[in-house]
């Protein structure tokens, strides 16, 4: 299964919970997460999205380590079987 196909499944869920799955791009500010998720109620996290058994690079991690000093939610899903836990994390943290 390839990142593209994990990235939809995600997307489409999130919609499913009335949500929105957007796309997140920092023009000077490299390595941060694909997609900025958000629900009703104030509910967001950040999220790294990987083709099945991939890991994120050094910089990624970097990203994330510094979102979540920041205080916020930051996952990184590889398998589309995952994307219900985190999104039930996120709707309820």
């Amino acid at each position: 299964m390839l990142e593209s196909m994990v990235e939809k499944k995600l997307v489409t869920e999130v919609k499913k919970r009335g949500g929105l799955a957007v796309k997140f791009v920092s023009p000077g500010l490299d390595g941060v997460p694909d997609r900025l998720v958000l629900f009703p109620g104030g509910r967001l996290a950040f999220v790294e999205l990987k083709a099945p058994g991939k890991k994120m690079r050094p910089l990624q991690i970097k990203r994330a380590k510094m979102l979540r000093a920041l205080g916020f939610m930051v996952y990184c899903i590889d398998d589309s079987k995952m994307i219900g836990g985190v999104l039930d994390e996120i709707q309820t943290t």
